[in-house]
């Protein structure tokens, strides 16, 4: 992969991955709600899935994706039910107290979480299209255009999670605490409508 081709591809991700969007604002949510040190194992599956999701576009997955309008259809449709499902968790229950008892998201639940998530799809076949040409080495270069994606990301997702993670220490009452989580939550929800622009 020439030096070209990895400084866009730097810059592609940081883009991607600083800007807001599903992941992004679970994130922030889950480091308000738990702090930086509860959500790495979130931040984890994240970067998992996305690294995986780069390597089946890579073998040919992106095609099925971009062909078959239906499949769009049903992966947005998906999509939006767990994302709605992953804020409803968010949400918690009425009584603020609870909050002490809700868990993060798991490891496993955000990495099958990217593959509901039409932007990290959309991400994940722009990396092989437009950065990643057939020919020599071709799986070679699918695997080190997933570790730069995955390397760029790593910090943004820990600036999104820190970042809710400090607000958490700043914001001593509880109930206001509660009360910003769950605007958080509102915030995720307002994301199923990309999934569909």
């Amino acid at each position: 992969m020439s030096l070209d081709i990895l400084v866009a591809l730097t810059a592609y991700a940081l883009v991607m991955t600083i800007t807001p969007g599903p992941n992004n604002i679970l994130l922030f949510a889950s480091g308000l709600a738990f702090g930086l040190r509860r959500t790495v194992w979130h931040m984890a599956g994240i970067l998992l899935g996305v690294l995986l999701q780069i390597g089946l576009v890579g073998v040919g997955l992106g095609v099925l994706l971009t062909r078959e309008p239906a499949v769009q259809v049903v992966l947005k449709l998906v999509g939006s039910i767990y994302m709605l499902w992953l804020t409803r968790k968010l949400w918690g229950t009425r009584e603020w107290q609870t909050m002490e008892t809700a868990r993060p998201i798991r490891f496993h639940e955000a990495a099958v979480f990217q593959f509901v998530n039409p932007k990290a799809w959309l991400m994940a076949t722009t990396v092989i299209a437009a950065f990643v040409p057939p020919g020599e080495h071709y799986a070679e270069r699918v695997l080190i255009a997933g570790l730069v994606f995955t390397a760029v990301a790593l910090p943004c997702i820990c600036l999104w999670a820190g970042s809710g993670g400090a607000l958490r220490v700043w914001i001593q009452d509880p109930v206001v605490l509660w009360k910003v989580n769950r605007a958080m939550a509102v915030l995720a929800a307002a994301t199923v409508i990309l999934f569909w622009l």
